[in-house]
């Protein structure tokens, strides 16, 4: 191995060496413990820690950094006390996720480390959203995001490599090329010769590195990075290394050739250092001597700490308050000058009024800038507000949602409009495990707000009509809000963008041109989790939301002597049980109206919600009514069958009947 240190002082020299030697020292002592017992999984970098240790002492300590699970030089390099990092390690409450999430899955903005989560490509795109974020305040400031050879096979990273070359961001993409996906060699993962090469597809410069010789880490990076500062881009880095444990310490080596450890035994890249500044008198036997013992009492006083800490104390209301950042909702009261608007129109209105109101919003999505979005909501937007901060995005719905997280890391909030709703699981991932678990994890909270335009009576058929909201109520930390008229789109949207949670916001396509409303000219708000009575009643309790509230109120028009508690919903996530179980104490009886198909759908939960808690009321058994549990159709005959509105009245007067 050759080392150029070009113009580096002594000093900084054994500076690199510091910074080494003390994760090495610290996996040596980690496999001891996991042998003993005290430690339940490790995910070991020996062998590839020059590659995390020259990236961090490369970048500044306010530049983020996305490492992986086996990038500890990022954690001692950024000088994060070890006490925290062996109680995270343990699952106690000095760590950084309160035992929630083990290992390295976690970040801290005090030292701007953003952690993996287990699907790995996500990440890249969190750091196009935080490297977008530094663009835009023009700080001059780079991220880096690690990866592995295995997760370049996602389609995460194709998406998150093109956003980045597309909007020319200063991203360091970092490939460890470490040899194995687990126990999966590169020759069954990839056909290319190196990862690098994927570079040249998306028009992006790309570098090969020796990952195990820390000069070389250091030096290419120190000069890319002043490269990227004067001119913004991202750079694909490949770097050669290896591991010489396991993927995890309970899977071993053994599907490793012999000949394979030996050859990269002999590259290790600590000892390989360590000879060099001895051969060149930059180390002496006593300084390093010295130095190993230094950073022992530091571990050995880190685990004292840590194993000193009592475990963690499991309540109920510490688990539960989490789920979602704290936010104390500000009303905003609306003057009396109103004008007659459609449901579309009320949408764009609150889009637009936000984004005044929140210079630091910027709105991502297909076609919304030049064209104004598939329903033209963000018409002119771009040239109110500049191509900016109304961005039109590759198709890369995935990519997308992460960037709006890491928009939101770095101090923006983000508006995503999916084109239609149901493209919405081209991003899942990202909503139900990166957005929606975060403050859980790691109390990092995710300002994003996803648009949903769905919902059937179009004859869109099975891929642009479905109401998929039952995908997100069941998830923790997503909030689920869904409107049926202008006035409550405009302001439980404005709210959504208020609140510094993820926010799916579901707009019915039936509605956003067929219905008007009286709608205030200014900014108002209303508060997320409380329900409309739209009317009241004695005989039964109607719940609905959507487009479905329209459909139960043409049906008591047609039956003007049902005496009907009609209950909108609005926010479905959180959910106003209060005033569920006010109205039907009152009724005694309960029909629940969604457009959804049946099995698994919102209806199926409130309905168990009021069988626990309002049985000894009820006067029947309570009734759902809702689609075909089939896909939804393109034929207006077979599309008007699926839909509920045929059924409806009939099991309505059926259930009164009871």
């Amino acid at each position: 191995m050759i080392f150029d240190r070009k113009n580096l002082t002594d000093n900084q020299l054994l500076d690199l060496y510091k910074r080494i030697l003390k994760p090495r020292l610290i996996e040596e002592k980690m496999l001891i413990l996991i042998r003993q017992g005290k430690v339940s999984k490790w995910f070991s970098g020996i062998g590839q820690e020059a590659i995390s240790v020259g990236i961090t002492a490369v970048l500044d300590t306010d530049e983020y950094i996305l490492p992986m699970h086996r990038n500890l030089g990022v954690f001692t390099g950024r000088n994060i006390p070890l006490y925290r990092l062996f109680s995270q390690w343990q699952g106690k409450a000095n760590g950084f996720t309160k035992g929630r999430d083990r290992s390295f899955h976690f970040g801290t903005q005090q030292y701007k480390i953003i952690g993996m989560i287990s699907h790995l490509g996500p990440q890249l795109g969190v750091a196009d959203g935080i490297a977008l974020a530094n663009k835009l305040k023009k700080n001059g400031k780079i991220t880096a995001v690690f990866t592995g050879e295995g997760a370049t096979s996602e389609g995460d990273f194709h998406e998150a490599l093109n956003i980045a070359s597309v909007w020319e961001l200063p991203v360091m993409f970092v490939i460890e090329n470490n040899g194995y996906g687990l126990s999966t060699p590169t020759n069954e993962q990839y056909r290319c010769e190196n990862l690098a090469d994927k570079g040249i597809g998306y028009g992006m410069e790309s570098h090969i590195i020796d990952g195990n010789n820390i000069l070389e880490v250091f030096n290419l990076l120190s000069e890319l990075k002043a490269s990227m500062i004067e001119r913004p881009r991202p750079v694909l880095l490949e770097f050669k290394t290896f591991r010489m444990r396991g993927h995890e310490e309970a899977s071993g080596t053994k599907y490793v050739p012999q000949e394979l450890m030996d050859m990269w035994a002999i590259k290790d890249p600590v000892d390989n250092y360590r000879k060099f500044l001895k051969d060149n008198g930059v180390l002496s036997e006593e300084f390093d001597l010295a130095l190993r013992n230094e950073i022992k009492k530091e571990i050995d006083e880190g685990l004292a700490i840590a194993n000193a800490e009592p475990e963690i104390e499991a309540t109920y209301s510490d688990e539960l308050n989490d789920v979602y950042k704290p936010y104390q909702h500000e009303d905003f009261i609306h003057s009396e000058e109103k004008e007659n608007i459609r449901f579309i129109d009320a949408i764009s209105n609150s889009l637009r009024e936000s984004m005044e109101r929140h210079p630091n919003s910027v709105i991502m999505g297909q076609d919304i800038a030049d064209y104004g979005g598939a329903f033209k909501i963000t018409d002119g937007f771009m040239a109110q507000f500049g191509k900016d901060r109304v961005r039109n995005t590759p198709i890369c719905e995935s990519a997308i949602v992460s960037a709006g997280m890491g928009l939101s890391i770095n101090g923006y909030k983000a508006i995503v409009e999916m084109q239609f709703a149901d493209f919405v699981s081209t991003g899942f991932n990202p909503i139900v495990n990166l957005l929606a678990k975060s403050h859980y994890r790691w109390l990092e909270n995710a300002d994003v707000v996803v648009r949903m335009p769905c919902g059937g009576g179009t004859q869109a058929g099975p891929f642009h009509s479905q109401t998929n909201e039952a995908w997100f109520t069941k998830t923790p930390g997503l909030k689920v809000v869904y409107p049926a008229f202008p006035y409550d789109a405009k302001g439980l949207l404005n709210t959504s963008i208020n609140d510094p949670n993820p926010v799916m916001f579901f707009e019915h396509k039936q509605l956003y041109r067929s219905v008007y409303q009286e709608v205030p000219k200014d900014y108002y708000t209303i508060p997320l989790g409380k329900a409309a009575l739209l009317k009241k009643g004695n005989d039964v309790t109607i719940i609905s939301f959507g487009a479905a509230v329209h459909w139960a109120l043409d049906t008591l028009t047609k039956n003007p002597q049902i005496s009907a508690d009609l209950l909108d919903l609005r926010t479905l996530q959180p959910l106003d049980s209060d005033a569920i179980f006010a109205s039907v104490k009152k009724t005694g009886r309960v029909i629940i109206y969604q457009e959804d198909s049946m099995f698994g759908g919102l209806a199926s939960d409130i309905s168990a919600m009021i069988m626990e808690n309002c049985f000894k009321y009820l006067d029947a058994p309570v009734k759902r009514v809702a689609s075909l549990d089939s896909p939804i159709p393109f034929t207006k005959a077979l599309e008007d069958q699926y839909l509920p509105k045929g059924r409806f009245e009939n099991d309505l007067k059926e259930l009164l009947e009871y």
